[in-house]
């Protein structure tokens, strides 16, 4: 709301307005709202924020879009020549090791991004990313140092996963306590912008080589260069984050403003006790988002990872063709998922939530028609039904989750949820469908897969709280001028009575 110059604490339907976000505000947490309570946010910070939080999103999924989008080639370098579904197989197995060591650390760097600051972690967490897939690059070949080969990739993919345990809880923690109340949906869209352009980029980057170098080439040496070019998009997304202050409300909560609001919980400081009480006391929460993360997740990782090898080694498809067909849906996600974002900032995490659930859980099974038929039209749509489908819950689902945990344990809880539903069901969806597919002998068990995955997620849908255009539990409200501050402690004034 753009500052006007007259007292708009006065107006009526303003204090009507702002009644209503008051009676969203947890009354025991804050009996009395005071000014000094009322955080207001400064856009450009909030936009630096976002910036260096999409922006590590976005090479996170570059990392693992590379991976995937190579995951033939990787196959055939790092493991023993054989069947040609074994090697996929193999090189998929890779792909979901890196997924099993991310709830671990989930709970190293969650707790510690809650108790030292969002933002040492994520600088952490971003030069462990870099690392781990510039070392990838490196490796010598199955055929020069043979079982040292896989081992050093299976090593480099778990400090990748490791790094990426602390990645995106704590980026949408990150946007979620910068941004203001009313426009935490528009923010947190950005975050899985940065999703979509990690993708885009593997999958532009992998059609370029393919379409410039041999196969041979490509096998010697041309699939390195993508795991190569993470070192100096690692220094850039580490210069952004550590130009960030800490988010307003970590340093309330730092500076002793948010203890009556934990007072409840005690005074647990070990990471032991974190985890606790994280488990103990926040597990209703911790369940909710683990089975909104699951269903998007299968989703999510069988539409943007898996569905080029699908296209290639099921349907006999080109996989720069398949590639290139995928990079203009993502395209075209990309051009709506801030639009998405608003919407749920007007309308609802829910209603937007639930869109995609169900257009999973209708339209999987017609998408994968359309694409069995074949030909660049029909893939196209069936493509884009999905891709649709996807991003009401891309644009969504990075303001909601934060929301769901109190401020003490956000980063934890959330880290710890998240990877946990992406280690067990979203990293191994590529090889889950695969095996699938060879037991059951049907190419359309992905959209079946999907299907059951959206079951899941409609439930889960259902049983979430609304949170938009309300404060973070565990913080007082957020806004973007002194005026709707004032209007906020207006709001709760008694009515006069006559």
């Amino acid at each position: 709301m753009a500052a006007t110059g007259r007292d708009e604490s006065a107006d009526p339907a303003a204090v009507r307005r702002h009644r209503v976000l008051f009676r969203a505000i947890d009354q025991r947490r804050h009996p009395k709202l005071r000014r000094s309570d009322i955080t207001v946010t400064d856009e450009a910070a909030v936009k630096r924020a976002t910036k260096a939080a999409a922006l590590g999103n976005a090479m996170e999924w570059y990392d693992f879009g590379i991976y995937s989008y190579l995951a033939s080639t990787i196959g055939r370098v790092f493991f023993p020549s054989g069947n040609d579904t074994a090697q996929l197989l193999s090189s998929f197995a890779t792909f979901a090791v890196a997924f099993l060591v991310r709830p671990l650390g989930g709970m190293v760097f969650g707790p510690l991004g809650d108790k030292l600051g969002r933002k040492r972690i994520l600088s952490l967490t971003m030069i462990m990313m870099a690392v781990g897939t510039f070392a990838i690059g490196l490796i010598p070949s199955h055929a020069a140092i043979g079982l040292w080969a896989p081992a050093l990739l299976i090593f480099f993919r778990m400090v990748q996963g490791f790094s990426t345990g602390g990645e995106y809880g704590g980026a949408s923690t990150f946007i979620a306590e910068y941004a203001p109340d009313k426009r935490r949906g528009f923010f947190g869209s950005f975050l899985e912008l940065g999703t979509l352009a990690g993708y885009v980029g593997a999958s532009g980057l992998v059609v370029l080589l393919q379409s410039l170098l041999s196969d041979d080439q490509m096998l010697s040496w041309g699939w390195r260069v993508p795991f190569l070019v993470a070192a100096p998009l690692g220094f850039i997304g580490l210069y952004l984050r550590l130009k960030l202050d800490e988010t307003p409300a970590f340093r309330k909560l730092a500076d002793g403003r948010g203890k009556s609001a934990e007072a409840a919980d005690g005074p647990e400081t070990s990471a032991t006790a974190d985890l606790g009480r994280i488990f103990t006391r926040h597990w209703r929460p911790l369940l909710l988002c683990l089975a909104l993360v699951a269903a998007y997740n299968i989703t999510d990782y069988m539409l943007l990872s898996y569905m080029p090898t699908y296209l290639s080694d099921e349907l006999g498809y080109a996989t720069s063709h398949g590639l290139l067909i995928l990079l203009v849906v993502m395209v075209l996600q990309m051009c709506v998922i801030n639009r998405v974002g608003r919407l749920s900032d007007r309308f609802g995490r829910k209603p937007l939530l639930m869109t995609g659930m169900l257009g999973f859980l209708l339209l999987s099974v017609p998408s994968f028609l359309l694409i069995r038929q074949g030909g660049v039209v029909l893939i196209t749509l069936g493509l884009l039904l999905m891709g649709l489908s996807l991003v009401t819950m891309l644009g969504t689902m990075s303001a909601a989750l934060p929301a769901i945990f109190p401020t003490h344990v956000r980063y934890g809880s959330l880290s710890v949820a998240y990877n946990l539903a992406t280690s067990v069901f979203g990293g191994t969806t590529p090889l889950v469908i695969t095996a699938l597919i060879s037991t059951f002998d049907s190419t359309l068990m992905p959209a079946y897969y999907a299907t059951g995955a959206a079951v899941v997620g409609v439930v889960a849908v259902l049983c979430m709280r609304e949170t938009a255009n309300r404060p973070l539990a565990g913080s007082p409200p957020s806004v973007e001028t002194e005026e709707e501050a004032a209007q906020l402690v207006h709001a709760q004034s008694p009515r006069p009575r006559f």
